[in-house]
């Protein structure tokens, strides 16, 4: 994954990707200086989203439409485009959520807890089930961070009962969007730079047979 992450970029997409995670970092330095470290740690949030797809070596084109997806969603925040703007919390709710779950199924195509559905023999329907649930499971994880946030930190956070459930169905339609996507586009580039080479096959040597001399034939 380190190789991964440290390959020199060679399309146009994979330098406009890289730019876009350049532009996060230096939008966090913006925000610190110009409007404080709370927004500018809402700005940070985004950053280690906008590692993964070096990580998970994607696809230049999703790995630059995820950051793009990505730091628009934190900026909104940070300048309260949520509130101001009808509709636009639950448009970045099924357009954001739908790619971070993508993201975490890449994650766990990675860590092999699930196959990947663009080997053979992989069932297409898998992504279409977890995909939709990992994207649940990640609404219902931010909704219950709000909740502290207004709960603990700032009577400002916007959150109802409405808004609420609003949120999670957005991000349920995210998540079936995703799982189709993922069910019939390949994100990945194949097979990752720093993915092991097989071990060649052979017969199993018991414990302490290979110090015996060989018998002769």
């Amino acid at each position: 994954m380190v190789r991964d992450f440290l390959r020199r970029p060679s399309t146009p997409l994979e330098w406009a990707a890289d730019v876009v995670r350049v532009a996060g970092l230096v939008g966090v330095v913006v925000a610190l200086i110009v409007l404080g470290p709370v927004d500018a740690g809402v700005a940070a949030i985004a950053l280690p989203a906008l590692a993964a797809p070096r990580l998970l070596a994607v696809r230049p084109g999703f790995d630059l439409a995820f950051g793009v997806t990505v730091l628009v969603a934190a900026w909104s925040n940070v300048l309260d485009l949520y509130r101001s703007v009808p509709g636009w919390d639950l448009l970045l709710h099924v357009v954001c959520t739908g790619a971070l779950a993508v993201m975490l199924y890449l994650v766990l195509v990675r860590a092999e807890v699930v196959a990947d559905p663009g080997t053979s023999g992989a069932r297409r329907r898998t992504p279409m089930v977890i995909v939709p649930a990992l994207a649940l499971a990640l609404g219902a994880v931010w909704e219950v961070v709000e909740w502290i946030g207004k709960t603990f930190v700032s009577d400002e956070i916007y959150v109802t009962y409405t808004d609420t459930i609003g949120d999670l169905v957005a991000d349920g339609v995210g998540g079936l969007i995703a799982g189709l996507v993922v069910a019939r586009v390949r994100l990945t580039r194949g097979e990752p730079v720093s993915a092991p080479r097989p071990r060649p096959r052979g017969r199993r040597v018991p414990p302490g047979e290979a110090d015996l001399p060989s018998r002769p034939r």
